[in-house]
């Protein structure tokens, strides 16, 4: 598959029927045109002669044809190319710009499609000063109305029809011949009839205004799209590679894994990696949304598109661009432009049945009461040609791509990748939040408070041997402990690892265990070890014991911090309509309690399984919408079991994958002021869909005393289109700051 840029696409409707007609072409049949994010993606056997007739025929046309990008057919590894080349306008390929070919093509455009051009991009200036020139043509007629006689008068008029209205008119007509009823037909009977009865006023007022009308749900859309796009620009476009000491420019798909690079003050870190020398802070703004400055020394981890502010870093790369963290969020972000909403889904099904029923009354309009009532038929057939324009369902398709991509877009500036607008539509709806404890209202960061040792032989021996090889956060808290006993670490002869429990292993010919207590449910506790453990518990210790197959060789008492803000984001969710909020872990009872009561969650569940999770996510789906929170590769089964998955940016991949939107700081508190935009767009689509049909409604219901006139006809379908547009792009406007949850301490993605 391959990807191109269209441009000229003025709305979602004849973005739809374009799409119809490309995938009745020889290898169409898998093509998509995105009328949110402008892209057109199809198979590289497609004839594009074709493909390019077809557009042209609703006045879009390709921004770029000699270097499509190549599309990977799915998954997070989006090729570079769609990110770093043609699908951006901002990137460049083999030294030249695409912004610089995105304004030769522009140009030469206009002179081939003879000012077709319905572009809110390139072509925006040029469709902008056409209605200008109509609106300068009209108005001269209608303050010369009384001076110039009436031929002059109707050639003023026409011509104000044909510099506006001329490409509407056409494809109305060839719709009209092929028996297709969509919003240009509308216009074209509209503009015909008008003429038709000798209302030369009127007519070029829907021309004018319909032209207005459809630049405005362009520009509309091309702003909330250019929004996206300036999140897009965080992308590096290249590296300084280091070879043999000597630097060396390389544009960065050409960057691999254990490449070193240097990277300057002001410069933008090329892919993920490991600082080898320097030190400076680092702004990690492009992934988190938070732009306070990171440390970073020689061994910390550095991510792609993070801004180096004041030393020279010296980096090993570890991944390949592609494969980089900002890769995978830049290929979320533009795949969540493509999806529909349920409510987008509707809307688009009832329009397809809207235009011809709209017809319909609009001929009965015009001929029953003449031919009923004895009505008089030129004003009748006037009132029918309001009917059509007042139909229009143009403020009605426009109710929600706008408001989602601009829900999308300002959630993603705040570190909130949402992987689709079905997502953000479900994270307005949601009333129940299950949150993992740890890592989400821990800080993650477990350390031992307490040691109880039976067998000093063994215990850190033992437990070394087996917790070394594993990533988990107690593992590593108890390694700390083990370096420091100093002892010699052998190699286990066999590992298992059981969910849930801990580890089984066979060290020196003899069986161990190590993890909670149900690890170890084979033993009977003397009356010595049961008081030290419930103890323990008490205090809110999380326990890893380690015995053999006959006794326990020891306990480590492990606390995690419960981070600042955890009790704060909690209160900010139930403020935000969350009815309950509900802690899983694994933890024993009383540390889960203690918890639990500290950050002021509804309610917990300790002693969990991974299975368990899952059990107890569809358990609270029964009686509400539920949304997970978890980080770790044991939440994966859960993310994926819930209405909504919401997965911490410093987790798994496997979490992240499985989610259907990240968090990309290290914490919550930005999660309430995602919630509360995700109402906000939820709110302005029911509104926007209410004002469309209500302004229609009313408009309608002047037919019945004879009142409609085209004037009113047009400015209230008009006027709903502004206002729908503009009440959508508000939701770009971050009004609500106290929603986002401040942080006396936050930690960097890690």
């Amino acid at each position: 598959m391959v990807e191109y840029r269209v441009k000229g696409l003025t709305c979602g409707h004849c973005a739809h029927t374009m799409e119809t007609e490309i995938q009745k072409l020889t290898f169409g049949e898998d093509a998509k045109l995105s009328y949110n994010s402008g892209k057109l993606l199809v198979n590289a056997q497609i004839s594009m002669q074709k493909v390019e007739q077809i557009l042209k025929s609703e006045g879009a046309y390709l921004e770029k044809l000699s270097a499509p990008a190549a599309v990977k057919g799915s998954g997070s590894a989006h090729s570079a190319d769609s990110h770093a080349h043609s699908a951006h306008d901002h990137a460049c390929h083999d030294g030249h710009c695409h912004e610089e070919a995105a304004h030769s093509h522009g140009d030469s455009h206009a002179h081939d499609d003879h000012g077709h051009d319905h572009s809110h991009g390139g072509g925006n200036s040029h469709m902008l000063k056409l209605l200008l020139a109509s609106g300068v043509l009209y108005g001269g007629a209608l303050l010369l109305e009384q001076a110039l006689s009436a031929p002059l008068l109707i050639a003023l008029y026409l011509a104000a029809i044909a510099i506006s209205g001329y490409t509407t008119f056409w494809r109305g007509l060839r719709n009209l011949f092929k028996l297709k009823f969509n919003i240009d037909t509308l216009m074209t009977i509209a503009l015909v009839g008008a003429i038709a009865i000798g209302e030369w006023k009127e007519a070029t007022l829907v021309a004018v205004l319909f032209g207005v009308n459809e630049w405005l749900e362009g520009y509309g859309m091309e702003k909330a799209r250019r929004s996206m796009e300036t999140l897009l620009q965080v992308a590096p476009k290249e590296a300084t590679k280091l070879i043999d000491g000597k630097e060396l420019v390389i544009p960065i798909t050409s960057l691999k894994a254990q490449d070193i690079v240097r990277v300057k003050p002001g410069e933008k870190i090329p892919s993920d990696g490991a600082v080898t020398e320097g030190k400076s802070s680092v702004n990690e703004a492009a992934l988190t949304g938070e732009s306070l400055p990171v440390d970073k020394a020689a061994g910390d981890t550095v991510f792609g598109g993070s801004i180096n502010n004041e030393g020279v870093l010296i980096i090993r790369i570890d991944k390949a661009y592609e494969d980089s963290s900002l890769a995978k969020i830049l290929h979320l972000v533009e795949e969540a432009q493509e999806t529909k909403t349920p409510t987008e889904l509707f809307i688009n099904k009832f329009a397809k049945y809207y235009t011809p029923l709209i017809m319909a009354i609009a001929l009965l309009v015009a001929l029953l009461p003449p031919l009923l009532l004895q009505g008089d038929w030129t004003k009748w057939l006037y009132q029918g040609l309001s009917v059509l324009i007042v139909g229009c369902p143009c403020a009605l398709i426009l109710s929600s791509p706008i408001a989602i991509v601009s829900g999308i877009t300002r959630n993603a500036r705040n570190g909130i990748l949402i992987k689709g607008g079905v997502y953000l539509e479900q994270l307005g709806k949601i009333d129940t939040i299950a949150v993992d404890k740890t890592g989400t209202l821990t800080k993650g960061e477990p350390h031992v408070v307490q040691v109880e040792v039976y067998e000093d032989a063994l215990f850190y021996k033992v437990a070394g041997a087996m917790e070394r090889s594993s990533s988990h956060p107690l593992a590593k808290a108890v390694m700390k402990t083990v370096q420091e006993s100093g002892v010699s670490l052998p190699e286990p002869e066999e590992m298992i690892n059981v969910a849930g429990r801990g580890m089984e292993a066979v060290i020196d010919g003899e069986r161990y265990w190590l993890g909670n207590e149900k690890s170890i449910a084979h033993l009977s506790f003397p009356d010595q070890v049961r008081h030290t453990i419930e103890q323990m518990k008490a205090s809110g210790l999380t326990l890893v014991i380690v015995a053999n197959a006959n006794r326990v060789l020891g306990v480590f008492g492990i606390a995690d911090e419960i981070r600042e803000e955890s009790r704060a984001v909690i209160a900010a969710l139930h403020q935000q309509g969350i009815k309950r909020t509900v802690m899983l872990t694994g933890d024993h009872q009383k540390t889960a309690d203690k918890v639990a009561s500290a950050v002021g969650v509804s309610t917990f569940y300790a002693g969990l399984l991974p299975e368990d999770k899952v059990a107890r996510i569809k358990e609270l789906g029964e009686s509400g919408k539920v949304a997970m929170i978890g980080d770790g590769i044991n939440d994966a089964p859960a993310l994926a079991s819930a209405q909504l998955g919401i997965a911490m940016g410093k987790g798994t991949d496997s979490a992240i994958e499985t989610a259907d939107i990240v968090l990309m700081q290290d914490h919550l508190g930005k999660l309430p002021e995602a919630i509360s935009v995700a109402k906000q767009v939820n709110r302005v689509i029911r509104f926007n869909i209410a004002v469309s049909l209500g302004l229609k409604v009313l408009a309608l219901l002047l037919t019945i005393p004879g009142w409609l006139t085209l004037w009113i006809a047009i400015l209230s379908d008009m006027g709903a289109t502004i206002f729908v547009t503009l009440v959508s792009l508000t939701i770009l406007i971050p009004l609500r700051k106290a929603h986002a949850v401040k942080l006396s301490s936050s930690k960097p993605l890690k």
